[in-house]
């Protein structure tokens, strides 16, 4: 082409730069030399080695050669609407809205902004970027809209958690006439997934049969997750079965749902019936273990997928670490720490923060602070999880400062972030503090308490004897007061010898959940300690007469990495009888001690 000038042909030139830019073999540099090397590219040109470099491993390069774009200043090569689409996709992808600000002022200057597809890709651009309030500017003050504008503001509310806003938009397309399309009602139905409201989930899905709607198998695997999440799992069984062609994502979304309902033993034949598992099924397994508290079920599942030479990410160290939490298994946690250093797994705000809550939560705060401190960028849950941590330690004013750290940085905190405030009140005993925190929820950060937070400051009121003050919270609470809100009452009536409020709190338990042991032996106990014998006595007839049975105490153990449980009485395992044997020998020596150090107790005293 070259030796015989074809070269400097415009046509010709632009389709061996669109190849170079665009094959698979993509030889961008090669393609850039060619652009550079033509006195006067073409737009198409330009174009063509933009988009080959935004879809390249580096597409921030497609910003580069857009400004050389600019500065070539010829009337040829001046950008178009094609141009645009493709950096405001890339904007979209990098999570670059500022950029896409800069960008949308140079559309709105070559007055492109009334094309369509510049139009839809703007609008996409901030939707993407989590910019709604952009995006719905540049929507509202368009009079350029068609039903994919309509679709990028439904999907964007929908992606950022504000559901209701995106049926409300659905609403307003419906009323000036343009009728949905499958992408719409992914859109709507994943909305009613985070809504759990299965009425308008339905109704959605009625609208799609009864309107010959494409069943896409995006829009399928929707309303699987939409029928499991909203506590319709047969629904989304029968969608499946019905399924004639079924994707990874539709086998992940039906194994989800069935362990989100707690039905791991369905969700695990599935898994099995599956002969190719990837790492997104692997981590819906283990994370429906983690969600029905059987954590060794969900690191046994880990061990499983380590054989299966499947590589775990990021998600799966976060779910094992969730179940070292829920079994106190220190050891199998440092092991996934070591595993996460060892293969260079990235150390995010997700998965560093889980580390701090599951040393936390083993006992080891002093590891949990110096992870804490290893992360770079914290956000309100790495706060939460060491101010909850030291909390559970006792460590009050330690966690306090860390508080004060978490407002001092700007971070806001969330109603999850007080329950280990104020549970750090509680366990030092900072009665003032705990009120002041709990007045300032409402008053300089604007959250509503929930019950949880009702029990705590009960609970702490209840600890200081304050129990009149308890009672005349409890008395303000805009909801029903639950059983954690009376079992704390109660819990300070017994501790402080208060019969009469203790017994109103007792009956109100007895209302709420007749069956629950605890109860009659907290009601037993403050009896009996009031030297109230018949009613003592009568306590404990009544939690006989309805067959209520004392739940057996639990212990666990961990042995090289194993957690044991044992349960009072429980002869299940194999190794009962040498357990039971040991157990009585440690009895006898124990009782041996005492014996030698009571003889030597009353020798020295006398």
């Amino acid at each position: 082409m070259i030796i015989n000038g074809l070269i400097l042909d415009p046509f010709a030139s632009s389709r061996l730069i669109a190849f170079c830019a665009l094959s698979e073999s993509r030889y961008l540099d090669y393609s850039v030399k060619i652009l550079k090397g033509i006195e006067n590219p073409n737009i198409f040109s330009w174009n063509v080695t933009i988009r080959g470099f935004s879809e390249s491993e580096n597409p921030k390069e497609s910003f580069l050669l857009y400004k050389q774009m600019l500065r070539h200043g010829c009337c040829e090569s001046r950008p178009d609407h094609f141009t645009y689409p493709v950096l405001f996709k890339v904007c979209a992808d990098l999570r670059l809205s500022s950029l896409g600000h800069m960008i949308l002022g140079h559309v709105l200057k070559l007055r492109l902004e009334l094309v369509s597809h510049v139009h839809n890709a703007s609008i996409h651009m901030f939707a993407s970027c989590g910019d709604m309030e952009n995006a719905r500017k540049v929507f509202d003050e368009s009079p350029v809209r068609d039903l994919v504008s309509w679709n990028c503001l439904i999907n964007g509310y929908k992606k950022i958690g504000e559901a209701e806003k995106a049926i409300y938009v659905y609403k307003l397309m419906e009323s000036e006439g343009v009728k949905p399309d499958d992408v719409t009602m992914i859109g709507l139905v994943s909305s009613c997934s985070m809504l759990g409201d299965l009425n308008r989930g339905k109704e959605f899905y009625e609208y799609v049969k009864e309107n010959g709607l494409r069943m896409t198998i995006p829009l399928v695997n929707a309303l699987m997750d939409m029928f499991s999440k909203c506590g319709d799992i047969h629904e989304a069984r029968r969608i499946f079965d019905n399924l004639e062609k079924r994707t990874i994502v539709s086998w992940t979304t039906m194994i989800s749902g069935y362990a989100r309902c707690g039905l791991l033993d369905v969700s695990r034949k599935l898994f099995d019936d599956m002969e190719e598992k990837d790492v997104v099924l692997w981590n819906a397994m283990i994370g429906g273990s983690v969600q029905a508290k059987r954590g060794q079920d969900a690191l046994a599942l880990f061990q499983e997928m380590q054989t299966s030479n499947t590589k775990p990410d990021e998600i799966t160290m976060i779910h094992c670490l969730s179940a070292c939490s829920q079994l106190g298994a220190l050891d199998v946690g440092i092991w996934i720490h070591r595993y996460i250093e060892k293969y260079s797994l990235s150390l995010n705000v997700a998965l560093g923060t889980s580390l701090v809550d599951m040393y936390a939560k083993c006992g080891n705060i002093s590891e949990a602070l110096s992870v804490f401190h290893g992360i770079q960028t914290r956000n309100s849950l790495t706060y939460t999880a060491i101010i909850g941590g030291l909390a559970l330690h006792g460590d009050a004013s330690t966690a306090i400062s860390y508080f004060n750290e978490m407002i001092d940085a700007g971070i806001a905190p969330d109603e999850i972030t007080f329950i280990g405030l104020l549970s750090a009140c509680c366990h030092g005993g900072m009665i003032q503090t705990g009120r002041d925190y709990f007045s300032q929820m409402k008053s300089r950060f604007n959250l509503n308490p929930q019950l949880k937070h009702y029990s705590i400051m009960v609970d702490l009121l209840g600890r200081a004897g304050l129990l009149e003050e308890a009672d005349r919270l409890m008395e303000s609470m805009p909801m029903e007061a639950d059983a954690a809100v009376w079992g704390a009452l109660l819990f300070g009536c017994r501790m402080h010898g208060n019969v009469e409020l203790g017994e109103k709190a007792a009956k109100k338990l007895l209302e709420l959940d007749p069956s629950d042991s605890g109860i009659y032996v907290l009601l037993d106990g403050m009896y009996g300690e009031a030297n109230m014998w018949e009613d003592a006595k009568r306590a404990r007839r009544m939690m006989n007469e309805r067959g209520v049975e004392k739940i057996p105490g639990c212990s666990s153990i961990e042995v090289n990495g194993i957690v044991c449980e044992f349960i009072v009485r429980d002869k299940s395992r194999p190794e009962s009888e040498k357990i039971y044997d040991r157990l009585h020998c440690l009895g006898r020596h124990m009782r041996s001690s005492l014996s030698v150090l009571f003889s030597e107790y009353e020798i020295t005293n006398n």
